[in-house]
């Protein structure tokens, strides 16, 4: 049995960026797929209901994406996916981040939103559960299941009134990500970083769903490339240079995280510590407003206080973030 045994599932971004991540440091591991007969197995380590779930030979078991990243870097340190740069490690936990609070949003619109994509995802979230064994009333069940996930959507942000800006959003990032990795291999040059991790994540359920496949397929080459490559991702490089990336790193900073996840996360932040239920937030000139999320506040604060810290010795990361208007969102 090998040492390491990570619960998942394919339908899980969150799974699929540790997967990623344990595939990349040459892990020895098992992939546990989540269903009915491996559920007894899950809810004896399992704290939360969610995925992934890490069990480490030498860790207490572990269901934080983020968290899971940063320890096994530390006890796997090559190939490393941190940056010597501090800029570019600051970028890259900008861009974790953003994956992991702000993308996951579009990929849970497109995927429980529509009715085609929606019945599609009950299918296969249906045939993992019963891993084949399906059900005699397999409409019926799959219909519970998207009801069920559409239920959730607006305690993240899915609603009616949030859709303009959700679809504006994800052109935006796909358009300027597109130009992006039409020039370099992976986000920050020459092999991934936590960043390439937690948007692969994403983005391979986004490549699962017809209608973000489509327009991705059609209009993002690169990415859907990259995506696959990402499955199993190999460095070809060392990391660059945030000069030799700024060109087209710069506007996917300035046109997307600056003006969707930046405003978002900032409005979370503020009304978790204010104890309010609900935030709100201006975006791109389109009202959002959601139930306050405690976790992305928590995330986002943890993000602020590390890349404040870089910015204070790091004269480039300064300048990166004024040019993208991000400099006020990371002062100390």
């Amino acid at each position: 049995m090998s040492s390491y045994r990570l619960f998942g599932a394919e339908t899980s971004p969150y799974s699929l960026k540790v997967r990623s991540f344990l595939r990349y440091k040459g892990v020895d591991f098992e992939w546990i797929a989540r269903s009915a007969e491996t559920d007894e197995a899950f809810q004896a380590e399992a704290s939360v209901p969610t995925l992934p779930l890490l069990l480490s030979p030498n860790r207490p078991a572990s269901q934080d994406s983020t968290h899971i990243l940063a320890a096994l870097e530390t006890d796997l340190s090559e190939p490393n996916v941190i940056p010597e740069d501090k800029a570019l490690a600051s970028l890259a936990l900008v861009l974790e981040d953003y994956a992991d609070e702000w993308l996951s949003k579009l990929m849970f619109f497109y995927r429980w939103g529509g009715k085609p994509d929606r019945e599609d995802a009950g299918e296969r979230t249906m045939e993992q559960l019963f891993q084949g064994n399906l059900p005699r009333a397999k409409k019926r069940t799959r219909d519970e299941i998207a009801k069920k996930m559409r239920g959730y959507l607006p305690l993240i942000g899915i609603e009616k009134k949030n859709e303009k800006v959700l679809k504006r959003s994800f052109e935006t990032l796909f358009q300027h990500l597109e130009t992006h990795l039409q020039a370099h291999k992976f986000l920050f040059g020459g092999r991934p970083s936590v960043a390439d991790f937690a948007f692969s994540g994403q983005i391979s359920q986004l490549l699962r769903d017809p209608t973000p496949a489509a327009w991705l397929s059609e209009n993002a080459p690169a990415v859907v490339a990259w995506a696959s490559a990402m499955d199993a991702p190999v460095a070809d490089g060392p990391f660059a240079t945030l000069d030799d990336l700024k060109t087209t790193l710069l506007p996917l900073f300035l046109e997307e995280v600056a003006m969707s996840y930046l405003p978002w996360a900032a409005a979370n932040l503020t009304a978790a510590e204010a104890k309010s239920e609900r935030m709100d937030a201006s975006i791109g000139g389109q009202a959002f407003a959601q139930v306050t999320q405690q976790y992305a506040a928590r995330s986002f604060r943890t993000v602020v206080k590390a890349v404040a810290a870089s910015a204070a010795t790091e004269a480039s990361l300064t300048e990166f973030l004024e040019a993208a208007v991000m400099k006020d969102a990371f002062a100390a």
